[in-house]
């Protein structure tokens, strides 16, 4: 039996949320602008105030975020993207620090409990499903969990398969969109980007399962790879840069274990052309992050190779990718749920790949974090850390060996005086370690 659908306004959709609710929001490039337009409107207008809203990143305007709507909206968001960058930073919106992988822990245990959440959705098929397309991730707990759940049906959403196609029954609220969904298409490489890639791909061998971000040093790596064999992906999110892949037949997942020759990830961020690669395709399965991110289901595959960036390193590998002193740039992420998860995987190669300085030419390797930042990888997770000047396992390594490891990759016009730091901090025996990296 199909539940009967009654469309409404966004206007009277927005009327569900009550002063002192928390709303979830669809993340990434399923976030849901007009209704988001038509809450902010009831904001105005001095109709709900103490209101928590929540969602990971989310791409398009968030301007429930603004100094406008203080003491009305209170942006709590799992991630902070660019367009909350400013907010966050100063102090009308906030963050809350969690592993992607227990974002939807959070969601399910009532710790941040839902009474709204709001998402875009497929046409429902005949058999009454519909889809969370592009994003999953911690999207579906807070559908399985409000108290109300809104529906946008949206023709663009593509119909992708796994943990995303959900019954009628999960939504109480029905409006209808046509707009068309937020596209992200990637800068040209540039040579520092390229040089990485090449240094990551060399690390990476045939039959390794991939999981990487969007940006620049992950489709520098991708396009490093149309000469591997039988490549799976296993992610929490893959952008344009995996297409070509796909296409020429490297990526297969036929090496795989857990979901043989299938490509599984949380969400995507691209062009039409990926949503349109996603629509329909059962061999993409788009899943919760409990299992994309699951350390226990990420080390079931053998040859995880997990690349990540970040945005500073100190000289004994403590890793910030989070923060730029105290003012919050990002997220943690799912960093360390791959960082870890293949740690674990057999055969498996952890990265942490990032250019060596800032496009100020500042060094991004530093004799100590930024009094503030935070540690995202410490230095216990780390294995292979990268840079266009190499790459080095620090794996195994003493203190004075990470150093002098670590520094033999940062660029050139800084290693004297980052070795000098090393110097000042660990005394004379730090000349005499041996060069084992």
């Amino acid at each position: 039996m199909h539940k009967e659908i009654k469309i409404v306004s966004f206007e009277e959709a927005a009327k569900v949320i009550k002063s002192g609710d928390r709303v979830h929001l669809h993340s990434v490039a399923l976030a849901p602008q007009k209704f988001i337009n038509a809450m902010c409107e009831r904001g105005r207008n001095g109709e709900i105030y103490d209101v928590a809203i929540q969602h990971l990143h989310t791409e398009g305007p968030a301007p429930y975020a603004d100094a406008e709507f203080e003491g009305i909206f209170n942006l709590e968001s799992l991630f902070v993207g660019a367009n909350v960058r400013k907010q966050t930073q100063a102090g009308y919106a906030d963050y809350i620090p969690v592993f992607l992988s227990e974002t939807q822990q959070l969601i399910r245990e009532g710790i941040l409990k839902v009474n709204v959440a709001v998402v875009q959705v497929s046409v429902p098929d005949k058999h009454g499903y519909v889809s969370l397309g592009t994003s999953v991730d911690a999207t579906k707990a807070a559908v399985e969990t409000a108290d109300t759940v809104v529906a946008v049906i949206n023709p663009n959403v593509p119909r992708a398969f796994g943990d995303a196609l959900m019954p009628l029954r999960y939504f109480d609220v029905f409006c209808e969109d046509n707009t068309p969904l937020i596209e992200h298409h990637n800068a040209p490489l540039c040579d520092m980007d390229i040089q990485i890639g090449k240094n990551v791909a060399g690390l990476i061998p045939d039959g390794a399962c991939l999981q990487m971000g969007i940006g620049g040093i992950p489709n520098a790596v991708l396009a490093q790879l149309g000469n591997h064999k039988n490549l799976g992906v296993h992610t929490e999110m893959f952008a344009d840069g995996l297409l070509p892949l796909v296409y020429s037949g490297v990526v297969n997942g036929m090496n795989k274990k857990l979901d043989k020759g299938k490509i599984v990830a949380g969400f995507l961020m691209g062009t039409k052309e990926l949503y349109d690669f996603v629509d329909d395709n059962p061999g993409v399965l788009m899943m919760d992050v409990a299992y994309t991110n699951g350390v226990g289901i990420i080390k079931q595959n053998p040859k995880v190779c997990a690349i990540n960036s970040a945005l500073s390193i100190d000289i004994t590998g403590q890793v910030c990718a989070d923060s730029i002193g105290t003012r919050h740039y990002s997220g943690v992420g799912g960093q360390i749920d791959f960082t870890r998860g293949a740690s674990a995987s057999e055969g498996g190669v952890p990265i942490i790949a990032m250019p060596s300085v800032t496009g100020k030419g500042v060094s991004k390797i530093t004799p100590t974090l930024l009094q503030g930042s935070g540690v995202v990888t410490t230095r216990n997770n780390m294995r292979w850390f990268v840079t266009e000047h190499g790459a080095v396992n620090l794996f195994g390594k003493t203190l004075q060996q990470r150093a002098k490891a670590i520094i033999s990759v940062a660029h050139p016009n800084f290693r004297e005086e980052l070795d000098q730091a090393a110097f000042e901090r660990f005394g004379s025996h730090y000349h005499f370690v041996a060069k084992k990296y």
